[in-house]
């Protein structure tokens, strides 16, 4: 980002945020102030009726007004949930290709940001920019500035390990592996051949992650990508189940598939961030 024109947009494509949460927003536009982004919020943020701050059609169109901006280069979504797949059809995929701009988002924004990669081969990144106001603030407010406002790599920078085999390369995709799946049978699910097939959750227990990795498994994915990441199974890890997510993984892949898993990806407030979209070697 020019340091001489640091505006970000800020939406809210999933679920409304709730009143309540306004002192937070408030902290999270000061902060982002002091470190020299200059917030644009969208009209859309809070909830109006029910979970939702505006119709899937309006939340599309302000999120593509900040696609048309030119001086507006990151688009930070501040929500999660489970609504944001509702404006897919609204979005103007064409000229999100063409923009410079960038989104941001994570858990249920897993929907349009692999839509995005999915229709435009444009990258976005899974990351939620709230992490900056939460308990790991330092570090996070370091690394987002080095890599956003400074073009370096601090934020993307992630420590795994493999357990199987050790190394795979491909263009990541996925993220939440619930809200990944709502794309499937859809025009904005990802062709898997030769991916890297990223998958971490927040909340399901072993019932709930089994039939994600049923569903995967049934639809071939497993058989196309290049290796799968797992990030951090926030539900799983907290009621330390076992079977784990390592374990459940190797029911359904292949001896020779590349498995590889990180503490760096999650719903954490300590999470870093991935670019959807782009090429990674491992």
């Amino acid at each position: 980002m020019d340091s001489n024109n640091r505006k970000a947009g800020i939406v809210c494509c999933s679920n409304g945020q709730k009143i309540s949460y306004t002192e937070k927003i408030n902290y999270l536009e000061s902060t982002l102030l002091n470190i020299g982004v200059k917030p644009v919020f969208s009209e859309f943020i809070y909830e109006k009726d029910s979970v939702f701050s505006g119709t899937a059609e309006e939340r599309a169109k302000v999120l593509m007004e900040f696609y048309k901006d030119n001086e507006i280069e990151e688009i930070f979504d501040i929500s999660g949930g489970d609504i944001a797949n509702g404006i897919l059809p609204y979005l103007d995929y064409e000229l999100i290709k063409k923009s410079s701009g960038r989104l941001w988002g994570y858990s249920d924004l897993t929907t349009v940001i692999n839509a995005i990669y999915a229709k435009t081969g444009k990258p976005s990144v899974l990351y939620q920019i709230r992490n900056l106001i939460y308990d790991f603030r330092e570090q996070q407010i370091s690394d987002f500035k080095n890599t956003v406002i400074g073009n370096m790599e601090d934020l993307f920078k992630l420590n795994y390990h493999f357990v199987r085999n050790s190394s795979m390369q491909g263009v990541v995709v996925g993220g939440n592996i619930r809200c990944f799946l709502k794309l499937a049978g859809t025009e904005y699910m990802p062709d898997l051949e030769d991916k890297i097939l990223l998958l971490e959750s927040r909340g399901g227990s072993i019932p709930q992650i089994e039939t994600y990795l049923c569903q995967l498994y049934q639809l071939g994915a497993f058989d196309k990508v290049a290796g799968i990441l797992l990030g951090t199974f926030t539900q799983m890890e907290k009621e330390d189940c076992f079977p784990d997510i390592e374990t459940l993984i190797k029911k359904f892949v292949k001896a020779d598939l590349p498995v590889a898993i990180t503490k760096d990806i999650g719903h954490g407030t300590n999470s870093k961030g991935i670019v959807i979209g782009r090429k990674m070697l491992f």
